[in-house]
């Protein structure tokens, strides 16, 4: 059953989804509060996630660079995670890329506005009590 549903199965026939069901099953039985799945639940799930997929990349497509390079690329995934409301719940899964450079050079900063703050918050104190 599942190989009639999905792409195309060995026949040369047209499927229903593309996307494996025997590891769309594992994701669902991996929650706790599933215990059995029926096949149309399964397929349904499947034909969704296409669906989803299809209108994330075809978005970040449209509204990134992609036009431009004929290429969709994980800055514009990322960059609708981040600017679209409808895909904002995806932004922690899509971070935007940073060098590490960059990254260490923001943590020294972040390091010492939070010793400079911590300096500030003392002295505050001192002239409080007197």
């Amino acid at each position: 059953m599942a190989d009639a549903v999905a792409g195309r199965d060995r026949c040369g026939e047209q499927r229903l989804v593309s996307l494996p069901l025997s590891r769309i099953r594992v994701i669902m039985k991996s929650s706790p509060e599933v215990s059995s799945i029926n096949q149309e639940a399964l397929v349904l799930t499947a034909k969704a996630t296409e669906l989803f997929v299809q209108y994330l990349a075809t978005y970040s497509y449209r509204h990134g660079n992609g036009k431009e390079r004929k290429a969709l690329t994980y800055s514009d995934l990322s960059n609708t995670a981040e600017e679209s409301e409808t895909f904002q719940f995806l932004a922690d899964i899509l971070p935007k890329k940073i060098l590490a450079s960059k990254y260490l050079k923001m943590l020294k900063e972040k390091r010492e506005e939070d010793e400079e703050n911590d300096t500030d918050d003392g002295s505050n104190g001192d002239e409080a009590e007197s």
